[in-house]
């Protein structure tokens, strides 16, 4: 049996700046990052829409706020210092009329409280001379806002990790089955082999929630996935978006709304909407497993976040099946857009931890037992706060055990 000081479960960019940290901070310690994909970034983190988030609409002091704003200036410098594909190209944020002025401003106050640096309310003018072809009665300019290959960033954080310590590993392709505990340690059997963990930190996304039980982990709370359909701009429409622009989003519902986004590599977004989804890991609109629906259909929680928005879920679920309907939503902030502009593109699958409540709006959540660290609630904004979660899951380890 192999034997390491640390074994991080979870080739996502959480778990990957994780690894760098912890052997950032660690140096000597010898690690193994494991994940069941064949590659680094494989599902929510490959499959997200690629934005630097600014921390513009968290809960002030939330480890949300705290971590994004953070790890926003730290992952920009570590694209900058490791030549990771991106660009602070800023977005706007506009309501597309009167009645959203006033949830403008409230974005815009808590976006000051956050120290977002160079937010600005503009006018129709300005918002013109940003995006010509989107229309709004006002908005919030948020230039450090920005765009990142999060596959490439995730990649390039696991060779520096490597690069300090030669005798860490990373094995993909190798499927966590179960933890036992052993002394102080952790035994952690996969599909393929068994290794031993002085002590474990799981980064596990989708399947987070079913990890930490595994390890003994006392949880109330499920992880629900919610599927992320996105169309993407023809070539002769691309001039119709410069950079990013989102609308208001409605406090009501747990999501941001349906965005523009430009990709690193040219590409111009439209998207994603929120649909339930009855396969955790799928990513069409018709893929089906019965365990993970049993598993979702089966929890008060999740029937209490349908009831509570049924009539955002029912329009979800019909603009996932109606390019016209996207298209319609889509004109609220571009009107000149057309059906034939738009062509489908990817689909991502987001992990919610969802309460008994049934509310997803919960901040990050990491805890800490005896032998092990779960990162249990990792969603949006957390990609982009990643370097900042790991550098929280270090000190994690070094106060509990160090």
């Amino acid at each position: 049996m192999n034997n390491y000081d640390v074994i991080v479960v979870g080739g996502g960019i959480v778990g990957a700046a994780t690894f760098y940290k912890m052997q950032k901070r660690f140096p000597n310690k010898v690690m193994l990052l494991i994940d069941k994909m064949d590659k680094l970034a494989d599902h929510q983190t490959g499959n997200n829409s690629g934005v630097i988030h600014s921390g513009l609409y968290y809960k002030p002091d939330s480890l949300k706020a705290k971590n994004c704003v953070k790890g926003r200036r730290e992952l920009v410098k570590f694209a900058q210092e490791y030549n990771v594909a991106h660009d602070v190209c800023g977005k706007v944020v506009v309501a597309a009329d009167e009645s959203e002025l006033t949830r403008l401003e409230k974005i815009h106050a808590v976006g000051m409280q956050n120290e977002i640096e160079g937010l600005e309310r503009i006018g129709v003018d300005k918002l013109k001379e940003i995006e010509p072809e989107c229309k709004g009665v006002g908005a919030l300019w948020v230039p450090c806002t920005g765009i990142i290959d999060f596959r490439e960033a995730t990649e390039r954080m696991v060779e520096v990790a490597q690069g300090i310590q030669q005798k860490s590993k990373v094995n993909l392709g190798e499927e966590v089955l179960d933890f036992e505990t052993d002394g102080s340690g952790t035994i952690v059997i996969t599909h393929k082999s068994k290794y031993r963990a002085d002590k474990l930190i799981v980064c596990g996304g989708l399947q987070a929630d079913r990890l930490a039980k595994k390890d003994g982990v006392k949880l109330k709370e499920k992880v629900v996935g919610f599927r992320g359909d996105y169309y993407e701009l023809e070539d002769h429409a691309k001039h119709k978006v410069k950079n990013l622009i989102y609308p208001v989003p409605n406090p009501d519902f747990p999501f941001l709304g349906v965005h523009f986004t430009r990709m690193t590599n040219g590409e111009i977004e439209c998207g994603p909407n929120a649909v339930f989804t009855f396969k955790r890991e799928g990513y069409g609109k018709t893929d089906f497993d019965l365990n993970d629906t049993l598993d979702a259909l089966g929890y008060s929680g999740t029937w209490k976040l349908f009831f509570s928005n049924m009539s955002f879920g029912i329009n979800e679920y019909r603009r996932a099946f109606s390019k016209r309907l996207f298209l319609k939503t889509l004109q609220r902030l571009v009107p000149s857009l057309t059906m034939d502009d738009l062509r489908p593109g990817r689909s991502g699958v987001r992990a919610m931890l969802l309460n008994t409540k049934g509310d997803t709006r919960d901040d990050f959540r990491i805890e800490t037992t005896d032998r092990s660290i779960h990162v249990l609630n990792a969603p949006s904004p957390a990609a982009t706060a990643s370097l900042a979660i790991g550098d929280y899951v270090a000190d994690r380890y070094a106060e509990s055990f160090s």
